[in-house]
């Protein structure tokens, strides 16, 4: 590497350091080098036409300062030029967004050209410069800052992003990269304004159109008709944060009521129906997504059956087995508090009824806990056929769960 080349952190590690949170991963940029200056400085390439390497100590990665020119739609379509004469100020100013375009000196010096450290003490999303427009993953990571930090979007940066939706860039984007932001959402502390910044910019009906078919679509008349689906979707998801950070559970919270935007609610008289009509658009979406099947899988359980847990109290103790069966529920604790945890959500994610005391979560995982207690092994010993055995169980699991009701006084 030569004399006159300057390494500097870039990036998310210099913004999280502002904001004092600890950064994972360091990036850095180096000006004034070439490709064959990193490689005998003992730097190893990432990819053959790609600036950027990997040093094998640290295992962080040093990328040569570049600028990037459109050729195409999409992400992929872009023309890179990492020559040695580009400045630091031209690496920054192709970045997506001004609190991600900061650099740090050796000396620890912040390099701020656009504005960022006042847009993190402000808390504000926007973009360094129009070339924002070229690249219609800036639209997903634009929404999942806000969802992580809280921030809200700066007008001109939701122009940009409308601008994208209408000129269709937006439809450039591949599932895997929506699934890989959209994932990344959901961990935050505030995932459900990732889709509301969605919405906002019309990007939701084109990337996750089976979310935004909720909007405008009424609750059924026996549960709160005023509401929206879709800003009841939202308030699930934002409830289902407060109860715990797992992904897989938000992500069901999130799908839950996928059926109704396709059943009309006026047929359902009884709130049955919508939750069978759901499934087949979950397993679209994760299809189309490559969702992962654990994702999928607790999705479909709680489409299916959270009205069940709403009734909790009312079920036979025929349907309650039936529940933690077909949840897969019955002999994993975790998997059951997900279940619960999603319902709960559901009965929250309402105006007015955010600190709900929903005592059916808690009833679900006292009659799981009270079957899974049925010693499967000492049942077995006093039978000889598979089907007997079998037989004798079940009838051992609805023991315990009517001994749960009757120590409540609960008569189906």
């Amino acid at each position: 590497m030569s004399s006159t080349a300057k390494i500097h952190l870039v990036g998310g590690a210099v913004r999280d350091r502002l904001l004092g949170v600890d950064a994972p991963d360091r990036d850095w940029v180096v000006v004034g080098s070439t490709p064959q200056e990193m490689v005998d400085q003992g730097y190893e390439p990432v990819g053959k036409d790609f600036p950027v390497f990997i040093n094998k100590t640290s295992g962080e990665e040093y990328a040569l300062a570049r600028t990037e020119r459109k050729t195409a739609k999409g992400y992929q379509g872009f023309q890179f030029n990492a020559s040695p004469e580009i400045t630091l100020e031209q690496d920054l100013e192709r970045r997506d967004l001004t609190i991600n375009a900061m650099a740090e000196d050796a000396h620890g010096k912040i390099i701020d050209l656009f504005g960022g450290q006042e847009d993190l003490a402000n808390g504000i999303i926007r973009h360094v410069s129009d070339a924002f427009l070229e690249d219609p993953v800036r639209i997903l990571r634009a929404a999942r800052f806000a969802a992580r930090f809280g921030f809200s979007i700066a007008p001109e940066t939701l122009k940009l992003m409308k601008a994208m939706v209408v000129n269709g860039e937006v439809d450039a984007l591949v599932p895997e990269r929506v699934w890989a932001e959209m994932k990344k959402a959901l961990i935050t502390d505030s995932p459900q304004t990732f889709f509301q910044v969605l919405r906002d910019c019309g990007a939701l009906e084109r990337v996750l159109p089976e979310i935004d078919a909720l909007f405008g679509v009424p609750q059924t008349a026996k549960y709160h008709p005023e509401i929206d689906t879709g800003i009841h979707t939202l308030m699930v998801v934002e409830q289902a944060a407060r109860l715990s950070d797992d992904p897989v559970m938000r992500f069901a919270s999130l799908v839950h009521d996928l059926g109704k935007a396709k059943t009309p609610t006026e047929i359902l008289p009884s709130h049955t129906g919508h939750e069978l009509g759901g499934l087949p658009i979950i397993k679209q979406l994760c299809e189309r997504l490559r969702v992962p099947k654990q994702y999928q899988s607790l999705a479909l359980a709680v489409s299916e059956y959270h009205l069940h847990m709403h009734k909790m109290a009312e079920l036979r103790p025929k349907t309650v087995l039936k529940m933690l069966e077909k949840t897969r529920s019955l002999m994993d604790d975790n998997r059951a508090q997900q279940v619960a945890n999603c319902c709960i959500a559901d009965a929250r994610g309402r105006t007015g009824f955010e600190n709900r005391d929903y005592t059916q979560a808690a009833l679900f995982i006292k009659f799981q806990q009270a079957a899974k207690s049925v010693n499967g092994g000492e049942i077995a010993k006093g039978y000889s056929d598979g089907e007997q055995i079998q037989r004798a169980i079940h009838d051992a699991r609805l023991l315990e769960i009517k001994r749960v009701q009757k120590s409540i006084a609960i008569t189906p």
